[in-house]
């Protein structure tokens, strides 16, 4: 967890330790992080909310018409950069975007979690999330310019010298642990130069903040090691993609709500139900959760990536799972969403759904423990019960899903749809390699 500062202790701080520019950071529609950087000596002006710039930076494209919108940094994500010099060091501050005047920008995704949030608080619940993110770490050339070439073709758990990026993963983990994350775990994972680092639990808005903070720290501590960190769902054909397990429970007045011993699965009727509502908006979290043409290249059947909408305790085919852990440590894991995401929105997505769920009472679908054997069967499995194929089959869940679009905001809703629309017509129009080796002789 980040730790916790008023404005009053900011100040401090950059006095105590020297602090020379501090970076307003933010996250655009598309999930890309965003800053200003600013003097010491306009800090007061920050702290006040007082940094204007315009839409078309949070909105992820330029428009005929943007509109003025200022930054309004929250204190309690103070944190200093521990990899710039001590001297004149760098810090940085997250923001929310508020209108001219003064009430919140609805296009901010920061913003749009934090309406979620308080649904959740005036029902008195409280989620706890962590997340195992993966990523790759691929050669640059000589330009500085990412290859495919991976650093290591070591697999699931390696050592050195097997594991050539033990060094580098090290470093992002303590320059995190520096940050204030509590770090769980980290390992190689299964494909070459692939590996995994998991946050424990923190609450929800702290950890879209972490998990916006991590992608940038440990592509910033890889190129300190001469190395590219690509968070792309799936960079190398034949082999894993990367995703974004997010580990979610729900606490009422300070037990967990999902922990039920007597009932058969020892899960709760609210867990049962939050996952019922997880399940029943699947196809349009996964808009959100898997927003790039990319993506879907991971969400592919026949592996361990997660391809049906549907529950398990042992099988990974599923969306979400549910780990043995009974008691405090009940939980469900979201295993559909990749770290091309945005997390505030992605976030606000699953948990809207899962409120629904429970709202509703639904009831949640027998767990899917077992798979058939054979490929025809598998099929027309995810035929029946498969989250969306491509991103246009997303696209057009979401644009059915009132509850999940609600949740995003109407203006994030647009200019997300609006830009993903692009993506996907983009790429539709581009023929690619494997169409010419496939039809180009034969046709």
């Amino acid at each position: 967890m980040i730790k916790t500062f008023s404005r009053e202790d900011v100040l401090d701080r950059v006095r105590d330790q020297n602090v020379k520019f501090i970076r307003l950071q933010f996250t655009s529609i598309p999930g890309f992080l965003k800053n200003i950087a600013v003097t010491v000596e306009e800090l007061h002006t920050a702290l006040k909310g007082r940094v204007m710039f315009d839409s078309s930076v949070i909105e992820g494209f330029v428009g005929s018409r943007e509109s003025d919108i200022y930054l309004m940094p929250d204190p309690t994500t103070f944190v200093v950069f521990p990899w710039r010099p001590r001297e004149g060091a760098v810090a940085r501050l997250i923001c929310d975007i508020a209108s001219p005047d003064g009430n919140s920008f609805e296009g901010c995704p920061r913003l749009a979690l934090k309406r979620v949030l308080e649904e959740y608080s005036a029902k008195e619940l409280e989620v706890r999330v962590g997340a195992e993110i993966e990523f790759y770490l691929f050669h640059v050339d000589e330009h500085g310019r990412p290859t495919s070439s991976t650093q290591d073709q070591a697999g699931y758990c390696d050592l050195t010298p097997v594991d050539r990026g033990e060094n580098a993963r090290r470093d992002m983990v303590l320059t995190l642990q520096e940050m204030g994350f509590d770090v769980a775990t980290s390992f190689h994972e299964i494909g070459p130069g692939q590996h995994e680092i998991y946050l424990k639990e923190d609450t929800v808005l702290s950890m879209a903040d972490s998990i916006t903070t991590f992608k940038f720290v440990v592509r910033t501590i890889a190129q300190r090691h001469g190395l590219h960190a690509s968070f792309m769902p799936r960079p190398l054909g034949g082999c894993n993609g990367s995703g974004m397990n997010l580990h979610l429970s729900v606490f009422q007045k300070g037990l967990n709500a999902f922990d039920s011993p007597g009932d058969e699965y020892q899960l709760s009727s609210l867990a049962q139900s939050y996952m019922g509502g997880i399940l029943d908006h699947a196809a349009a979290i996964t808009a959100v959760a898997n927003p790039t043409v990319n993506s879907y290249k991971r969400l592919m059947a026949g592996g361990t990536a997660p391809v049906l909408a549907a529950w398990s305790r042992q099988n990974r085919s599923t969306m979400i799972r549910v780990p043995a852990e009974r008691g405090e440590g009940a939980r469900i894991v979201i295993r559909s969403p990749d770290p091309s995401c945005n997390p505030y929105i992605a976030l606000a997505a699953c948990l809207r759904a899962g409120l629904d769920g429970v709202s509703r009472g639904l009831p949640a679908p027998e767990p899917l423990d077992d798979l058939p054997q054979g490929n025809g069967e598998l099929r027309e499995l995810v035929r029946r019960k498969g989250l969306p194929r491509n991103l246009e089959g997303a696209l057009i869940a979401l644009s059915r899903d009132r509850v999940i679009r609600e949740a995003l905001g109407e203006r994030i809703y647009r200019r997300f749809t609006a830009s993903k629309e692009d993506e996907w017509e983009r790429y539709q129009s581009t023929v690619h390699s494997w169409e010419i080796e496939e039809y180009l002789t034969n046709y």
